[in-house]
């Protein structure tokens, strides 16, 4: 395994652990990066989306695609109780799987166009 590859595992799973205990720790102890609470869902499941597909190279993208849904589905099961003193929000896991949606968008279109024509390095208008 390469490098690279061993270093973008690395980065994945340090956002992963992260974005879990930025989760589940009180909102006032986690750093707020957009006023939205569904803007910060969505740019943290772009962004491990992204990284995922960098870790795991040969891992279809439907596997990571469900896997990081799954993920934002356990992180409101766990912010359900009173104990993390949050709240479970269906919409927090939509605003999770859109932007893991969005993320491998440009992946798929890529693959798409290789399936249906020759390899164009540069962009014809």
């Amino acid at each position: 395994m390469s490098i690279l590859v061993r270093l973008a595992q690395l980065a994945f799973f340090s956002a992963l652990v992260f974005t879990f205990y930025s989760a589940v720790i009180p909102p006032s102890h986690a750093i707020q990066l957009v006023p939205w609470d569904k803007a910060e869902h969505f740019i943290a499941f772009y962004v491990l989306t992204g990284l995922a597909a960098s870790a795991f190279p040969r891992r279809p993208l439907w596997v990571i695609a469900a896997s990081l849904s799954a993920f934002g589905a356990l992180i409101e099961l766990v912010q359900g109780p009173s104990l993390v003193h949050r709240d479970m929000d269906f919409w927090d896991w939509v605003a999770d799987t859109l932007a893991i949606g969005a993320a491998l968008a440009p992946m798929l279109l890529v693959w798409w166009r290789g399936q249906f024509g020759p390899s164009q390095k540069n962009i014809e208008m």
